[in-house]
């Protein structure tokens, strides 16, 4: 296993590979992502342990939704259950994934205390609302740019971490890193994906929403809300065309 290092161009075409993975199997790929976002809002809504319980499910869950791209990729039949696929990669090492993140996440919330007095974190663990003018409110934009800056090599870690545990059973430690490494290596493709990104899922929607808008208010309403249901599942596919490309082709899911 050896990350490649790939263009610029790279980063768009995920995309492009992503909905045409989606295209083949709409009805599976989009129920997998949005049972893996009500898997995490339900185990989120439950009193006490609920954050760190979906924290700690987070890498598990994602894994079925890649195999569930690998599957359809391939010509291969499967069902919902494809979404628990995780179970069978390596189970506590992926517990112990979402548990780092959780963990590097907080210390990275906590910092930004020292910057706005505890604003940003009030607001992003859902104590306090977000400043309707951030502007007005002492050190929150710094808090919020120390946050971005700190959470980004958290992210870069986590990114392919759960691939590289779940999937190639590698330890956490050389799991998180490798995957720093990646990202790091792939930095002008990744930059290229997050500027494709911004503009697939939130420029251009919103242009074409605005447009109805003038029409026919009502409309663009009714239009916002089946949006996300083709938006989201081709962003989760391309996730799958990102680690294949990375990484090139994945090794089968374990058997049951």
């Amino acid at each position: 296993m050896q990350a490649s290092t790939l263009p610029f161009s790279r980063g768009g075409a995920w995309l492009k590979e992503g909905f045409a993975l989606w295209r083949r199997a709409p009805a599976l790929l989009t129920f997998l992502s949005f049972a893996y976002l009500l898997a995490l809002v339900v185990l989120s809504a439950v009193p006490l342990l609920g954050q760190v319980a979906a924290s700690l499910c987070m890498p598990l869950l994602s894994l079925g939704i890649l195999a569930g791209c690998q599957a359809v990729e391939r010509g291969q039949k499967v069902g919902p259950e494809i979404l628990f696929a995780g179970l069978r990669m390596n189970i506590r090492g992926l517990l112990a994934v979402g548990g780092i993140y959780l963990a590097a996440s907080m210390l990275v919330l906590l910092i930004t205390l020292a910057v706005d007095g505890g604003t940003l974190f009030r607001a992003m663990s859902g104590e306090a609302p977000i400043p309707d003018d951030p502007g007005q409110q002492p050190g929150f934009t710094l808090a919020l740019m120390v946050g971005l800056l700190l959470s980004t090599p958290v992210m870069m870690a986590y990114w392919f971490a759960p691939l590289l545990t779940g999937w190639y059973r590698l330890p956490v430690a050389k799991a998180l890193f490798f995957s720093l490494v990646a990202c790091a290596r792939n930095w002008r493709p990744f930059l290229g994906y997050t500027l494709h990104l911004l503009f697939f899922a939130a420029i251009l929607p919103g242009v074409a929403l605005g447009l109805v808008a003038l029409i026919s208010p009502t409309l663009a309403g009714l239009l916002a809300v089946p949006l996300p249901l083709a938006v989201l599942p081709i962003v989760f596919a391309s996730f799958y065309a990102n680690a294949r490309d990375v990484f090139g082709e994945l090794p089968d899911v374990p058997p049951r």
